[in-house]
Parts: structure tokens; sequence; C-alpha cells
């Protein structure tokens, strides 16, 4: 059930969910190339916590939140590897601000970075995929906010409902090409961003009174990566797979 001898591109690997799966997949034995965007303070860390425990990976930044960007991330990748296998697509930004008080500019901006950045990411790997005529895999990494219209992130909500419509369309447009397309929708997972957002007297309270009796860790949505990426999962695309212990129906 692990994706052994593949290589693997992680996009937002330097800390947090996209960490997460670049440690489990490089655990499963993929080849693994995380990508952060330029100056990271993170990503060579999040490298060498793979090597240190005897995973192969390889840094590469790139701003993915730009088409350019994108294409550089593909070519500098494929300079360190001469193919991909799989493409863990984790680009976001998000902000918070009630709809009608929302700065146009940024409501593009997340829209942008969330939505647009995945399909540009996700577009140029296929291609290069289809090309090499061996299949693949590609995730997303969605959220519940695809589902739930939480307040203030009107953006966040949209650009991720969108992303979830987006990668099932891909999905059944890349059968032929025998490409697996599917999506994860973490719930609230413990993150240095989650963190420095509430706090983590408030991280570990609200925890508590989840259904699961604790916040999601990035090493719970990089197992579920692994598993979509492995030959366990050849017979699933287009799904999505909520991994949220139980977050989407807490108030039912």
């Amino acid at each position: 059930m692990n994706p052994s001898g593949k290589t693997a591109l992680i996009t937002g690997g330097g800390r947090g969910i996209g960490k997460g799966c670049a440690i489990e997949l490089a655990k499963g034995g993929a080849k693994v190339i995380v990508n952060d965007r330029p100056n990271s303070p993170n990503l060579a860390a999040t490298v060498a916590q793979i090597r240190k425990v005897g995973g192969e990976a390889r840094a590469v930044e790139a701003n993915v939140f730009t088409r350019e960007g994108c294409e550089l991330l593909l070519r500098r990748s494929l300079e360190v590897a001469d193919h991909i296998d799989i493409l863990v697509s984790n680009p976001a930004y998000s902000v918070r601000s009630p709809f009608l008080e929302f700065d146009p500019v940024t409501f593009e901006r997340v829209v942008q970075g969330t939505l647009l950045a995945g399909f540009h990411l996700s577009q140029l790997v296929a291609r290069h995929m289809v090309q090499r005529g061996s299949g693949g895999k590609i995730v997303f990494i969605s959220s519940v906010h695809a589902e739930l219209p939480y307040q203030n992130a009107a953006a966040y909500n949209a650009a991720k409902a969108g992303l979830n419509h987006l990668a099932k369309t891909i999905a059944r447009e890349l059968v032929p090409h025998k490409i697996n397309v599917n999506i994860i929708e973490p719930g609230w997972i413990d993150t240095p961003g989650e963190r420095e957002s509430f706090g983590a007297d408030m991280i570990e309270a609200q925890g508590r009174d989840l259904p699961w009796g604790r916040l999601g860790t990035a090493a719970d949505i990089g197992k579920a990566v692994a598993f979509l990426c492995s030959d366990a999962a050849d017979y699933i695309t287009g799904a999505i797979l909520r991994v949220d212990g139980g977050y989407l129906h807490k108030d039912t």
C-alpha cells in the first residue's frame, strides 16, 4: 500500500499539511521533491528531517501562486528528477473578513492562491504525465470549507468549493491516461499557522470539544495522501476523502 519507488512533488511542504504529506510519502519509499516559496525559512528543515529518517528528498523553491512560478517549479523539479509520478497540490491563501467589508483585491488574491494556483500546477504536471504515458496520481488538498459556509471566509470557501469541482472534472478527463485525481478535505488541523492564529491554549481547548477529541495532525492528512498515491488506490479517482475526525458533523 505504499508509493515506493515513485517520485512525488509536494507544494507548500515547508510546514503544516504539506510537510506532513512529504514525510509520509517519504516514509512509504517515495522520492520527494518538496516545494515552498522562495526564501522559505522552513524548507531546508523539512528536507533535513526526511533525510534524517532515511528518506530521499530534494528542495525546490518557487512561487506557485503564479503561472510562471508553476512553470519554474516543474522545470526545476525535472532537473533533479527525470519524471514526476505524484503531485500533491497544496497551495492556499486565506484572509478572513466580513463579506460586506471584503477588500476586492484581497478576495482575488485568495482565489488566485487557492484555486487558480491549483489549476496552473496540475495542468502543467498532468501534461508531463500524459506525455510520459505511464499514468500518475494527483491529489488536491481542499478543505471542509468547500462544504461549510463559514462566516468571514467567503473567498476561501468559494475557492475550495471551486477546487473540488475542478478536481472532479480533471479526474474525468484524465481517466483515459490512467491518471488518478482525488481530493482530500482536511477538517481542523493542528498546524503552525493555526497555532499562530488561535494560540496553543485555544487549540487544545477546542480540540477536546471536537468529535474525535482532538484536532487532526499533518500526519493524519499525509497518511491519507500516501494511501491515495499507492497502488491500493488504483481504482479510485474523482473521489473526495474527508479527513476530519467527524468535524463536519460535530453539530448534528
